[in-house]
């Protein structure tokens, strides 16, 4: 049942990315200083929104995860000495 409802979550946003870059097919340009890029408005953005999502993922990750995963290690390690 759980697989079932994560492929269907899946499916729900593949689709409505798709939808997204369909309904905003404007050309933008977008300069980096080194390159200019040229895409579809509607593939820039979720570009972008996906970058943010693993800038952030990224961020947690480092500044969240790995600190208590060293703290439960060394707590384990306290209580098994």
């Amino acid at each position: 049942m759980r697989v079932w409802l994560q492929t269907l979550t899946a499916v729900v946003f593949v689709a409505a990315g798709i939808l997204f870059g369909a309904f905003n097919p404007q050309s933008v340009v977008i300069d980096f200083q080194l390159f200019i890029a040229h895409a579809s408005l509607g593939v820039a953005l979720l570009f972008a929104l996906f970058l943010g999502a693993a800038l952030g993922g990224a961020a947690v990750t480092i500044g969240i995860v790995w600190p208590l995963r060293r703290r439960v290690r060394k707590l384990a390690s306290a209580a098994a000495a």
